[in-house]
């Protein structure tokens, strides 16, 4: 209700956009918020264009600003985290939106590698009954 109240809409379930967009793709879109004089919230996002979430991680990345001419990030304030930490605290917050979002996911992939071990012996049972039936009709 407070994000609503905020920015105007219904804020997103980052765990709902790391599952449809892939891990890789969020945590780059996390990491690629630069500073915008023209956008209500004053951050805009290179991956997400006009993107309406604000960099709630500055103070951690610092402020960065788009260089139009190479379109490349440069930082301009540095925040609290290094950059290497950062992106390491990204990734495990990634990482972790990726779990939330299917908990299920590691049993699922495991329970699916047992049902094809299974199919595969049941598979190997039913041709050796089927030569054994036909191996006396020609």
């Amino acid at each position: 209700e407070d994000g609503k109240t905020f920015f105007g809409a219904t804020p997103p379930d980052l765990s709902v956009i790391a599952r449809a967009r892939g891990a890789d793709w969020f945590y780059t879109h996390l990491r690629s918020f630069y500073t915008d004089e023209n956008r209500p919230t004053g951050w805009n996002n290179v991956i997400f264009e006009n993107v309406g979430m604000p960099h709630v991680l500055y103070g951690l990345q610092g402020k960065q600003v788009l260089n139009h001419e190479t379109h490349k990030l440069e930082m301009a304030v540095p925040g609290q985290m290094a950059p290497a930490e950062f992106d390491k605290s990204v990734s495990d917050l990634v990482a972790f939106l990726v779990w939330m979002a299917e908990p299920q996911q590691e049993f699922r992939r495991t329970l699916g590698l047992f049902v094809l071990a299974f199919l595969g012996l049941l598979f190997i049972a039913a041709y050796a009954l089927k030569k054994e039936y036909w191996k006396d009709i020609h």
